[in-house]
């Protein structure tokens, strides 16, 4: 009796697209990419910081570039992807939050936050679904989503809201592209270092709450999320679409 074959976690021969790809957990999934075999797209608002994460990637023997992009621009953000796609991989990682008490929130927050974590996330998906579509490519689309999709907090109503509305558009992607073998799915992190959460984790108090709600009973670094990403962007996930895989300590265990 012959054994299974385990299913290969390499991703060679495939185009990446990584947004937010400048710092943070963007930086660390197209770094894993890239030593998983992709070739990636580093995209940013931020010419600068991606050009030297391709820089370095290519100096270790990894396929990358960058391209500064702000994907709140559909305008530029297609013409971006007609002209370096198609993607068979796409990480939605640019996000941003703007903590505020609800009665604290003003109009100009939930419109920047919105529009990047949601309405930047549904254009550049279909335009990079249209594009697999138009050549019979399958691929895969994950969304940096957050724990704080499944769950709440206070001063998060509107990143809770953006993030709640990213599990159900992966959802509903997951039965409208799985006829074309495009997956789709969600990473959810707890709170991860990067320099968007370092001043906030840096308040005592902050971090105190932060970590007495997480399991493991620390906060995460960026390569954990590194895994997940080579993971949902493989064959090894082949049968894996419409989920939320949870990388948050245990956070929503509770």
């Amino acid at each position: 009796m012959s054994l299974p074959k385990t299913p290969s976690f390499r991703v060679d021969g495939r185009k990446a697209l990584v947004t937010g790809a400048g710092r943070g957990i963007g930086r660390a999934s197209a770094v894993a990419l890239a030593d998983a075999g992709a070739d990636v797209v580093l995209a940013a608002r931020t010419g600068a910081e991606v050009d030297a994460l391709a820089d370095e990637i290519r100096a270790t023997g990894g396929q990358a570039s960058g391209l500064a992009l702000d994907v709140s621009d559909l305008e530029a953000t297609r013409a971006a992807v007609g002209e370096h796609g198609p993607f068979q991989i796409l990480v939605n990682n640019a996000g941003t939050n703007r903590p505020a008490f609800l009665q604290d929130i003003t109009e100009d927050d939930y419109d920047l936050v919105t529009n990047l974590n949601v309405r930047s996330v549904v254009f550049l998906t279909q335009t990079v679904a249209k594009g697999l579509q138009d050549v019979g490519l399958s691929g895969s689309i994950i969304n940096i989503s957050s724990q704080m999709g499944h769950v709440g907090g206070p001063k998060r109503t509107v990143y809770c809201a953006t993030k709640h509305a990213l599990e159900g558009i992966t959802k509903a992607l997951a039965w409208e592209l799985g006829p074309d073998g495009i997956r789709v799915n969600t990473i959810c992190p707890t709170f991860i270092v990067t320099p968007m959460s370092k001043p906030m984790l840096e308040d005592k108090d902050f971090h105190n709450l932060v970590v007495s709600s997480i399991a493991l009973g620390r906060v995460g670094q960026v390569e954990e999320i590194m895994g997940a990403v080579v993971y949902l962007a493989s064959n090894a996930s082949s049968l894996v679409t419409g989920a939320a895989l949870m990388v948050d300590g245990g956070w929503t265990a509770a």
